[in-house]
């Protein structure tokens, strides 16, 4: 983060995580979170990962790393992806773009250094690729709300409006050269700036005088429990694959071999797929990694949960065979019902290659 960006987020009564990076809170949290659901909001992602590879082998590497197609995609496209390990259990849930010269990863902040080792692994002395952190290049600002297209038109930035989900472009904003993403982190209408560091001060202060209303860290997290929206250490980890976390828009079950992929295709051929991850409405908030009963017997486990006015809202992983949505599970001491959530997905979308 630039020092700029910072004192201009603590004028706007930005509080910070311990290193003074992160801005958990802008003191809004009730207006923020409406905001993003229909209004605009803006929320500061520059401490998430954003990775380089580059030279003629890029896309096939990523491609044979990962679960998505990302041969088939063009410059100013891209999607969303997996990275497995060989058991075809989650790392990251990453989203990649392709530009003319080079593919930008952009990964959850707790794998960036994971995933630079991890594919440092498999790159070959025969393998033409450049594997680069370039995360301190760039500020990441998620855009979200239903009125984000409105802020774009305003901002004169409507050549990227109405493409497809993951589709970039580089785009004038006032002086500034900024890309700009369909998409943001969770699953709400919106888009992805990626923004010059030295920049990032301006760019973020045109937003917020348009209209953006300042999301910190803290109602992001609970936007994201509320959305489904799994993130490592907690829903992706190693006790689960991507199946079982919903993320089926991010596989293509017809790219040929990549890590993982004979684990994932036996599950999806012979309907393997054991759990899966559920919201969870509940009456209290109750710890992570507190069991899920149904009639008292274990099924599953609780991985999120956030305070609600209506009590709390959890993720849990749940035995497929146990129950589904609308059944009444034990959580702790509390109570609860199971329910669908907008991010996730439990089955193959027939369109998808």
């Amino acid at each position: 983060m630039s020092q700029e960006l910072q004192e201009l987020q603590q004028a706007s009564s930005a509080i910070f995580n311990e290193e003074g990076t992160i801005p958990l809170s802008f003191g809004n949290d009730s207006e923020a979170i409406a905001a993003a659901k229909i209004g605009t909001a803006l929320s500061d992602h520059s401490g998430w990962g954003l990775l380089k590879l580059s030279d003629r082998d890029r896309a096939k590497f990523l491609h044979n790393q990962t679960t998505n197609n990302i041969n088939s995609l063009q410059p100013g496209q891209g999607s969303h992806t997996v990275f497995v390990n060989s058991t075809g259990r989650t790392i990251d849930l990453v989203t990649a773009y392709v530009t003319e010269d080079a593919i930008l990863v952009l990964v959850s902040p707790n794998r960036r250094q994971q995933l630079l080792d991890w594919m440092d692994r498999y790159i070959f002395p025969m393998d033409s690729l450049n594997l680069e952190d370039i995360s301190g290049q760039y500020a990441i600002f998620s855009l979200m709300g239903n009125q984000s297209d409105t802020l774009l038109k305003k901002l004169g930035l409507e050549a990227i409006i109405a493409q497809p989900e993951a589709s970039h472009q580089l785009l004038k904003l006032e002086q500034t050269e900024v890309r700009i993403a369909v998409g943001n982190s969770l699953a709400l209408p919106g888009y992805t700036f990626f923004v010059p560091l030295d920049k990032s001060a301006q760019v973020w202060s045109i937003l917020t005088t348009a209209g953006a209303i300042p999301l910190g860290h803290n109602p992001w997290e609970k936007l994201r429990i509320q959305q489904g929206r799994p993130f490592p250490n907690k829903e992706l980890t190693e006790d689960y694959n991507p199946l079982e976390a919903g993320l089926w828009q991010a596989i293509s079950f017809n790219k040929g071999c990549y890590i993982g992929q004979e684990t994932i295709a036996r599950l999806n051929t012979y309907k393997g797929v054991k759990q899966r991850l559920w919201g969870v409405e509940l009456n209290t908030s109750v710890e992570p990694q507190t069991p899920v009963y149904i009639e008292d017997k274990k099924v599953g486990i609780l991985t999120s949960c956030t305070p609600t006015e209506a009590g709390a809202f959890g993720l849990a992983y749940v035995r497929t065979k146990a129950g589904g949505e609308g059944s009444e599970v034990k959580v702790g001491e509390t109570t609860g019902k199971l329910v669908a959530v907008p991010y996730l997905t439990h089955e193959y979308p027939q369109a998808k290659n």
